[in-house]
């Protein structure tokens, strides 16, 4: 993102029991070493990714318009396959990731704000467009922990949604004039530089409700700042599914669609998992090298974020962010 620095630092020897002494730091954060990173000394000694896969070894990603139960698939559907559920990340997933006891500031997340999106979509502060830049970001960070998790142990993980999706969010703003078209360039370059990097879920459960039914249960919720979300924009969203983004993650990954009711019958839905061959896709081609380089590549968040930082001035994103005393530990 234009002129930001994310330094998301992984210490190590000395670095690491600077960390932990009880010495006053400026850091934002800091927290004890609770495990060994995988590295090259790892492969070099013989563990390997592949003798841990089994059957649902596999990254599943739920996809559909808001409010359109994709929640309570993803944890019915973990729980019945043996998987590990991360829900959808918000703005705050740094904090998660390095274990903040409060929320950091906002100006440490992005700058940025969901209610207030809802709220003023076509805020002069540029918010809608800061708002898309970071949760590609903390989505591609959550990708990278899930990918993570999968080649570290063997179990698959579903998530709600993944960086591969979150272009329907664009794609709808654009559509309804929250953000301008220098904004959406921006975006795909960063896109096109980093998404490239990983490979996409095995396969994406669609879950189709109508637009007017998805509005209806934002009103529902009681939230306030999703009680006049625009039936135009949750629309928007839906033809950005079925008309982009489907089509052609269809020819990489499995896809299932179903409509609200029928994501419900957990049992049908797992059959029809059960069912599929998993016969196309990239992950096909890997073997034990290639899964050390991603293993590599997913648990470097720093290497991961920086993928994202392509300086471009746009007023809508230009601001500095100066992670430069911030630590982070993996758990």
């Amino acid at each position: 993102m234009a002129l930001r620095l994310f330094r998301l630092v992984v210490p190590s020897g000395a670095a690491a029991w600077k960390a932990v002494s009880p010495v006053a730091t400026a850091q934002i954060h800091t927290s004890a070493v609770s495990n060994l990173q995988y590295g090259w000394w790892a492969y070099a000694l013989g563990e390997r990714t592949t003798s841990r896969f089994k059957e649902n070894s596999k990254i599943i990603s739920i996809d559909g318009n808001l409010a359109c139960g994709k929640g309570a698939l993803a944890q019915k559907l973990a729980d019945k396959l043996g998987m590990l559920y991360m829900p959808e990340p918000d703005i705050h997933y740094v904090d998660k990731m390095t274990k903040e006891k409060v929320p950091l500031d906002k100006a440490f997340n992005g700058n940025c704000s969901l209610e207030k999106f809802y709220l003023e979509p076509k805020a002069s502060d540029g918010n809608s467009y800061r708002l898309q830049c970071w949760m590609y970001l903390m989505r591609l960070l959550q990708y990278s922990d899930a990918v993570e998790h999968l080649l570290s142990t063997g179990q698959g993980v579903i998530l709600e949604r993944s960086p591969f999706s979150d272009i329907v969010f664009l794609e709808a703003m654009f559509k309804e004039g929250f953000i301008r078209k220098q904004c959406m360039d921006h975006y795909n370059e960063v896109k096109g530089v980093s998404i490239c990097e990983f490979l996409p879920p095995h396969l994406v459960v669609y879950v189709d409700l109508p637009a007017e039914e998805v509005q209806k249960n934002l009103k529902a919720s009681g939230k306030s700042y999703l009680q006049n979300v625009p039936l135009s924009y949750l629309k928007s969203i839906e033809t950005a599914y079925k008309k982009n983004f489907l089509p052609k993650i269809s020819e990489e990954a499995e896809v299932l669609a179903y409509d609200a009711t029928q994501a419900q019958d957990i049992e049908r839905v797992v059959e029809d998992i059960e069912y599929l061959k998993f016969e196309k896709g990239p992950w096909l081609e890997q073997d034990d090298v290639t899964f050390h380089h991603i293993r590599m590549l997913v648990e470097d968040k720093q290497r991961v974020a920086n993928m994202t930082c392509i300086p471009r001035y746009l007023p809508e994103d230009t601001f500095l962010i100066n992670f430069s005393q911030r630590t982070l530990i993996q758990p």
